[in-house]
């Protein structure tokens, strides 16, 4: 519960509220004097606390959060939201710290959060994406249609939380509901008119966004991953059915591309409306790819009213125009007329979206090209090598590694599907985190030497030397794909966050190498 968590984005002139007035309203059990006391906010990381905030002290995995009360107070923390046995442990800890108390503060954190923040009284249309792959783009390219049309426009994602111009770097694909609410007060107060939010699985089975309704819940896809916090596919694709409930959304958009997709429009308790890339399956909105080229992808939307936009996104692969459909279906749901898209699309020639570590270009217009993505999960990994096979007239090369104390069930068929999909491979170490490095490249390698025994295939543990090998190892025409850090700026291991941007590595290698970057 210590340490500091990445900045937030908090509101700048927050209106106090009561402290008596939230345990009232929540039948919180009041122990210690709260008569005259105010809140502005709510912090779940003792760390994270402000003057006048609330201090919510959760069970841990090592440790209860109200064991850090007496640093919550000294941080200005006005009293601490616990359950009774973290009550017991904040008395010892800060006896002079007021506790309200609840049987789980942890399922009452979105709701408390919402009513410190006064989140149900703003106005700005909430966008809601979930699924395995896509939804840090569906995101990103919601608040850039937004921002094409004239709207204030916000954002949390998985690489960062962004109001406008203003940024911070994400800690959680989806932040816990005391930084989310805070995000969006943020928000109100910049006139943000859309804001999108990348949810999570974990975020709906741990009360990250508790305390919200969205008027527009999208789904992308599910395929493997995750099944280190889920027992199996179905309980992972419990988890994100949730999202389809009243209790969360209003309304939804979803991709049917997949038996998932289908199965959730049958079971969605919210009205939905359909997309598809695919010509046999029958949807309400429908995606046709145009034209790819390693600098971006065109395609065609038609709407189930007849109307259609054609337009390009500066991004590669059939996927990406999914995405980009996905979010326009989602813009008209939330209110905004179709036309106005295609006339603001149209205008600029296309749709500027950037979206940092995905399927990412940090090569220059010489030599190999070199895509940083994030993708980690075997279906990302056969998209992203399908969508830059026809982009070169040389070879692929994939450069990858795997997450250590994560999924471990995914890793043979990755490494399987590199080198299926790849001329060459190369494995290195990707947050090994506390696991053996070489123990999870030997799983990699076991996949791909199985699928493809006679692919060249290189082992080198250290990333930095990985990528000068995939570069020496390529020439002008061929394509390097170095899947799984994307965005990242840190390689973990023990327990320690190494500085390490993978962009910025790559680009220094090919000037290393005599390329332009």
């Amino acid at each position: 519960m210590t340490g500091s968590p990445p900045s937030a984005l908090r509101p700048q002139h927050p209106s106090p509220r009561s402290l008596r007035g939230l345990a009232e309203a929540f039948g919180l059990e009041v122990r210690g004097e709260i008569a005259d006391l105010e809140v502005t906010g709510a912090a779940l990381a003792s760390g994270q606390v402000q003057g006048g905030d609330l201090y919510v002290g959760v069970p841990g995995r090592h440790a209860h959060g109200a064991d850090f009360a007496a640093a919550a107070a000294e941080n200005g923390a006005v009293a601490i939201l616990t359950d009774s046995d973290g009550a017991a442990r904040a008395a010892a800890a800060a006896p002079e710290l007021p506790v309200l108390v609840t049987p789980d503060a942890r399922a009452a954190l979105g709701a408390v959060a919402a009513w410190i923040h006064r989140t149900d009284e703003q106005s700005a249309t909430l966008y809601a994406v979930t699924g395995t792959n896509g939804k840090t783009s569906v995101v990103y390219l919601i608040y850039g249609l937004l921002r094409q049309l004239g709207l204030g426009a916000g954002l949390t994602s998985t690489a960062e939380r962004r109001i406008g111009d203003e940024a911070v770097t994400s800690g959680l694909t989806t932040p816990e509901a005391s930084e989310l609410h805070a995000l969006l007060a943020r928000a109100a107060e910049v006139d943000v008119r859309g804001f999108g939010v990348e949810v999570s699985a974990q975020a709906l089975t741990r009360h990250r966004v508790d305390g919200l309704v969205f008027d527009v819940a999208g789904f992308t896809n599910l395929t493997h991953d995750h099944l280190d916090d889920y027992s199996s596919m179905e309980e992972y694709y419990e988890a994100k059915r949730e999202l389809f409930t009243p209790e969360r959304a209003r309304r939804g958009v979803v991709t049917v591309d997949s038996e998932w997709g289908r199965r959730l429009v049958g079971e969605s308790r919210i009205p939905v409306t359909t997309l598809t890339t695919l010509p046999d399956v029958e949807a309400d909105w429908r995606v046709t790819v145009i034209d790819e080229t390693a600098a971006a992808t065109t395609f065609r939307v038609d709407a189930p009213d007849g109307r259609a936009l054609t337009t390009s996104v500066p991004l590669i692969g059939w996927y990406m125009a999914a995405n980009a459909a996905l979010a326009i279906a989602m813009l008209v749901e939330g209110g905004i007329d179709l036309d106005r898209i295609a006339q603001a699309v149209e205008r600029d020639d296309g749709i500027p979206a950037y979206i940092p570590g995905r399927v990412e270009r940090v090569s220059g217009d010489r030599g190999p090209l070199v895509f940083i993505d994030y993708g980690h999960t075997p279906d990302a990994f056969l998209q992203t090598l399908r969508a830059l096979r026809p982009l070169v007239p040389g070879r692929v090369i994939m450069l990858f590694g795997a997450d250590g104390d994560r999924d471990t069930t995914k890793r043979a068929e990755m490494g399987a599907i590199a080198a299926r999909g790849a001329d060459i491979v190369v494995v290195t170490d990707f947050h090994p985190r506390t696991e053996d490095p070489a123990a999870i490249r030997a799983q990699l390698i076991a996949g791909a030497r199985a699928a493809a025994p006679d692919r060249e295939l290189h082992e080198v543990p250290d990333p930095r030397e990985a990528l000068r090998r995939a570069i020496s190892l390529a020439g002008q025409g061929d394509v390097i794909l170095y899947a799984g850090p994307g965005h990242e700026d840190y390689h973990e291991v023990n327990g320690v966050k190494l500085p390490y941007s993978a962009r910025d590595d790559a680009r220094q290698a090919l000037r290393d190498a005599g390329w332009p970057a």
